[in-house]
């Protein structure tokens, strides 16, 4: 089998690490490294032609001279993790900075677990393997009160010594995609209701000349005949509205609305003739 080594960089240290112990174990000679066993000559030499492969050419003047994989391997380690009281500095921060993680409202699932992974692997980089039952717990500790319906649910069915990290991150991703089905319908029916007030209160009102209910506001500017009345605007920045094709509901005569019908003076003047026919002489 063969495998292209990856090429060691100035930021992708750890990625490189687990990629280049991969292939050593393919090949079987990663004891030649880990812990460095410098009997078997042909398992240090295959080592070293990988690390060969695998280092830049502007770092291979600093191994060239060194005759095991394992000193050829504590160069880059050195120069990229610092020596162990510096690696142990940086450890302590690092899981310092783990247990003070929390999950944000606004932030989804696969973003949290994909930063505790990410912990996880450079934890592992510094020398420190991070248990899976310790990932769960703090998975499971760091989410919002959003979930904490399901992290009861999960703790009483489930062994969280037993149960995988991935495991744990797949129930909650689909106890969230389920939340959002049940957040999206509620605000699609209230639109809904919305729209619908919203047309119901443009329909009704009341007629401003003839009093009628459910009516539109342009139909008191219509005509019988249904067309539509045009207006001119006066000097005022009032509209007066040509009335020639507007017909009096009292009359029945066109040029003028119902209040403005001239009935009503002719009613009120015959009224008051009867009141005046109709008073009695005083003897």
């Amino acid at each position: 089998m063969t495998l292209q080594c990856p090429v060691l960089s100035s930021t992708n240290y750890t990625v490189w690490a687990m990629r280049m112990r991969a292939i050593f174990n393919v090949h079987g000679v990663w004891e030649a490294i880990d812990p460095g066993v410098n009997g078997d000559a042909k398992k240090n030499n295959i080592a070293i032609a990988l690390l060969f492969h695998a280092i830049p050419e502007e770092q291979t003047l600093l191994i060239g001279n060194l005759t095991t994989a394992k000193e050829m391997w504590e160069v880059p380690k050195t120069r990229h993790l610092g020596s162990d009281r510096i690696r142990e500095v940086r450890l302590q921060t690092l899981m310092g900075e783990f247990e003070n993680m929390k999950m944000k409202d606004q932030e989804v699932i696969d973003n949290f677990a994909n930063e505790l992974s990410e912990y996880a692997s450079r934890a592992a980089s510094l020398g420190s393997v991070m248990e899976e039952t310790k990932l769960v717990k703090k998975f499971l500790n760091g989410l919002p009160k959003r979930f904490i319906h399901m992290v009861a649910s999960i703790e009483q069915v489930v062994d969280l010594k037993t149960i995988s990290y991935y495991d744990v991150v797949g129930r909650l991703k689909a106890y969230e995609e389920r939340i959002k089905v049940e957040e999206i319908q509620p605000e699609q029916n209230q639109l809904l209701f919305a729209n619908s007030a919203e047309n119901a209160k443009e329909k009704e009102h009341r007629c401003e000349h003839c009093g009628c209910g459910n009516s539109n506001r342009e139909d008191y500017r219509r005509g019988q005949g249904g067309g539509r009345v045009s207006g001119k605007s006066r000097g005022d920045g009032r509209v007066q509205w040509d009335k020639s094709h507007v017909k009096c509901y009292k009359c029945n005569e066109f040029g003028h609305y119902i209040s403005e019908c001239p009935m009503w003076e002719k009613k009120d003047e015959l009224n008051l003739n009867r009141c005046e026919d109709d008073e009695p002489t005083l003897l």
